[in-house]
């Protein structure tokens, strides 16, 4: 896996970039909201990385921010979602819009962005609706720092096998104290083995 990288723009056509790192030009696509937060091409970016490979080709994918990447990742794990209709959600509004629009079953604005038709907007809400509390949460109209480290420990559980709304319980459980994402999956996983023991 490639998960991120840091070099030089050496072209910018979005969606499609080209990263120069250590002399090799990596082809990345990136959905407008990361496009229009790039620097001019010749200057230093950092984007964060999903790589996606099927049989006949790898294509890697860039994001400026971490909470952007995730809601990809999850946007293709919504079936009939693939790579070229995540990127259209991500081009077509933020982050912030997408976990308003989920959480207050807005179909029409789904349903406005590009490869999105009705049935689709319905299986994005029904899907997606226990996964957005772990991006950024929005207050007053601009978006709070996500809580990083128990939004990646989500994402470690479900990666694990378990359901978001049991990953959820299972982490709000463990004191605020615990800040860091090793110690609150520990903290999980153990208070899980005692329940079955």
């Amino acid at each position: 896996m490639i998960g991120f990288l840091r070099g030089v723009l050496d072209h910018k056509e979005p969606p499609f970039l080209v990263v120069e790192v250590g002399g090799i030009g990596y082809e990345v696509m990136a959905p407008l909201s990361t496009c229009f937060r790039l620097p001019d091409v010749g200057q230093a970016v950092f984007l964060r990385t999903h790589l996606l490979v099927r049989e006949d080709q790898h294509t890697l994918f860039g994001f400026s921010t971490e909470t952007e990447r995730r809601l990809f990742r999850d946007l293709l794990r919504v079936s009939g979602v693939g790579a070229k209709t995540a990127l259209g959600v991500l081009s077509g509004m933020t982050v912030e819009a997408f976990v308003r629009a989920v959480e207050a079953d807005d179909v029409g604005s789904l349903v406005r962005l590009p490869g999105i038709g009705r049935k689709t907007a319905e299986r994005l809400i029904i899907e997606m609706r226990d996964r957005v509390p772990g991006l950024a949460v929005v207050t007053d109209g601009r978006p709070a720092a996500p809580a990083e480290p128990r939004a990646e420990a989500l994402d470690a559980l479900v990666a694990l096998g378990y359901k978001p709304p049991e990953a959820r319980r299972m982490l709000d459980r463990v004191p605020e104290s615990v800040t860091s994402v090793e110690e609150l999956l520990r903290a999980v996983l153990r208070s899980a083995a005692g329940a079955k023991s």
